[in-house]
């Protein structure tokens, strides 16, 4: 299949609202079934495993067997990197001629998230912005590094650099509600799951948003420097 065919096969299966909605409920890194998925798109498991089958066909996601069930998670990072940048592109459209009002939710979102499996919101790019002015990681729109300053810094929060993995340890990613970058890669994924083990921060059940949690507020302003409220 030609580069522009491939293209165009793959936005047209984003572009189903149904399988929008589901890929996004994948958003946060987690597996999820047939019958969760149904449910997030609001279509029936007959439907959604039509669905599924199509997108782990065009190699957007994947499936693991456990037990009698199957749970479906984003194929790669690449996926997920593509589906920020969708949505990068899409809040950057002009409003609608009658305002949507923004609720609770929406409002916690873009406050903390996880964007596949890392950090992301206000939150996310707070991290980013202090690390990089402290010269503890060093970023540009095609990528990232640690200092030694930063190595360092992680080491105290009970990280350890995973220098020599295939997967890029610290690279940029274009936040889709603040347009500024937060942290990605591995190193985005350590940060966000130290959080999660510290306690700093929880999940919002069905959902990518996460709680800055009362020890998550202190830990922050300790060890970044960070007042989000």
């Amino acid at each position: 299949m030609s580069t522009n065919a491939a293209m165009a096969e793959t936005a047209a299966l984003v572009g189903d609202p149904a399988r929008a909605a589901m890929l996004n409920a994948l958003m946060d890194g987690r597996a999820l079934t047939a019958g969760e998925l149904a449910g997030v798109a609001g279509i029936t498991a007959q439907t959604a495993s039509g669905h599924l089958a199509r997108l782990a066909a065009a190699g957007l996601l994947a499936m693991e067997r456990q037990g009698r069930h199957r749970y479906h998670r984003l194929a790669t990072p690449a996926v997920a990197r593509m589906l920020e940048a969708i949505m990068t592109v899409a809040g950057s459209a002009p409003p609608p001629a009658r305002p949507r009002r923004i609720g609770p939710a929406d409002a916690a979102m873009r406050n903390a998230r996880t964007c596949y499996d890392h950090l992301a919101g206000r939150l996310g790019v707070a991290i980013a912005d202090a690390m990089a002015a402290r010269g503890q990681v060093e970023l540009a729109t095609d990528g990232g590094a640690v200092t030694a300053a930063g190595e360092a810094f992680l080491q105290s929060l009970g990280i350890s650099p995973q220098a020599g993995t295939r997967r890029a340890f610290c690279k940029p990613c274009l936040d889709w509600s603040e347009r500024r970058h937060h942290l990605a890669g591995g190193l985005g994924a350590a940060l966000c799951t130290r959080c999660f083990e510290l306690g700093w921060v929880k999940r919002v059940p069905a959902s990518r948003t996460v709680l800055v949690t009362r020890a998550g507020e202190a830990g922050l302003r300790q060890a970044f420097g960070i007042e989000l409220a």
